[in-house]
């Protein structure tokens, strides 16, 4: 039996969903696994320790978010390989940190903040994550056609170039 994990090249398809659309569908489906989330931890920490179920809920709706990212999100036409998905978890784990700190930040300026002082920080940081995380799942782990890897060329490409320059200075 196969995988559902296993990676299959990039082929060509239609082009994925724009920009607005794919950040929509984003926040939509990251959305909801993360409401889902915050419901199965504490019915799970009736059965384990709160920083166990915590851990598993986090693991678990990063592989399922990952999954829906590829097949919805960014329309990738199959879902992710274990590529995407170590790039994802660490890309999640990017932004997770992101918001501790400042959090941490907030309390070393402010020992004892007000709830929604510390509310405010936090969901500004999780904004702020969440938008450099969609630009890194959008034009880094989904990316076929566009992104960051296009806009810098292989380093082979570039090398040929060169030597095509000094051969011919017309160039």
């Amino acid at each position: 039996m196969k995988s559902p994990l296993a990676h299959q090249p990039d082929v060509a398809t239609e082009a994925g969903p724009g920009p607005v659309a794919s950040f929509l569908r984003f926040a939509a489906l990251g959305g909801g696994v993360g409401v889902l989330s915050s419901l199965a931890v504490p019915l799970l920490a009736a059965t384990m320790p709160w920083a166990l179920a915590n851990a598993v809920v986090t693991v678990v709706s990063t592989l399922l978010c990952t999954e829906l990212h590829a097949r919805f999100t960014f329309a990738k036409g199959r879902g992710a390989g274990w590529r995407e998905h170590w790039q994802s978890a660490g890309s999640a784990t990017a932004a997770y940190l992101a918001t501790g700190i400042a959090v941490w930040v907030l309390h070393l300026l402010q020992p004892s903040p007000a709830m929604l002082t510390e509310q405010i920080v936090y969901l500004g940081a999780s904004g702020l994550a969440g938008a450099a995380r969609f630009l890194v799942l959008r034009c880094y782990v989904f990316a076929t056609r566009s992104g960051w890897r296009e806009l810098i060329p292989p380093l082979d490409v570039r090398f040929r170039i060169s030597l095509a320059s000094a051969e011919n200075p017309a160039l």
